[in-house]
């Protein structure tokens, strides 16, 4: 076998050393997000049904994944519709529990932890309560309503941005919050948007996942039995 002495040392690093255009990065990024989406699906076949805490761990697995490799565009990244979900089918107490998850372990470790990761945690966790409280509203029949899942994740963005711009006041006069809001507004279009996109995409299968792990409520049982 003959050798190539014009490849060895730093030159072999080289070669993993390829320079990407913005777009084929995030295509890249989105690509990797898609396989780990599968890969956690496979996983989560071999859960018990009532896993619901590993579920929890699962989906912050993919927030958190979502948050760091979605980070090139503005303001899009798939935790808002994430934790909308949760709030539908886990309720408000779990749901705050993984935007908190989400929020501190993407900040930490890649993104940047400050005062705002508390007001993201606020911001993700209301958009959880939400879903708990309009359960009845998008989930008909034990499946999601998507026309009106769009409608709330796309009002979550507006929501969500609001909520952490909050943030500013502790450093800033309270005049200034409307134009910095008015300032954002650009970005907050980018989250709803974002949003619609990712409820056309990911909704159906995690809501069916998370359908199979969901406990239903004694109440619900019993009107279901009266019903039948």
């Amino acid at each position: 076998m003959t050798s190539h002495p014009e490849i060895r040392g730093s030159d072999v690093s080289d070669l993993h050393n390829i320079a990407l255009t913005s777009g084929q990065a995030i295509l890249l990024n989105a690509s990797i997000l898609g396989l780990i989406l599968l890969a956690l699906h496979r996983a989560e076949r071999r859960l018990d049904n009532d896993s619901q805490w590993m579920m929890l761990g699962i989906l912050a697995i993919f927030g958190v994944s979502g948050r760091i490799l979605l980070e090139p565009l503005p303001n899009i990244q798939p935790v808002t519709v994430i934790v909308l979900l949760s709030g539908i089918y886990y309720g408000a107490p779990r749901a705050f529990a993984l935007a908190g998850i989400i929020a501190m372990a993407s900040n930490v470790l890649v993104l940047g932890h400050g005062p705002w990761t508390l007001f993201q945690v606020i911001g993700w966790g209301s958009v959880g309560l939400a879903g708990a409280l309009l359960v009845d509203w998008l989930l008909i029949d034990g499946k999601l309503n998507l026309n009106r899942v769009a409608v709330v994740a796309i009002a979550a963005g507006f929501v969500f941005d609001w909520i952490v711009s909050l943030s500013v006041l502790l450093k800033t006069d309270p005049s200034m919050l409307v134009p910095f809001l008015l300032n954002g507004l650009v970005f907050d279009l980018y989250h709803a948007a974002g949003n619609l996109a990712f409820v056309a995409w990911m909704a159906v299968p995690i809501g069916e996942i998370l359908a199979r792990h969901r406990v239903v409520p004694a109440a619900e049982v019993v009107s279901e039995v009266v019903a039948n």
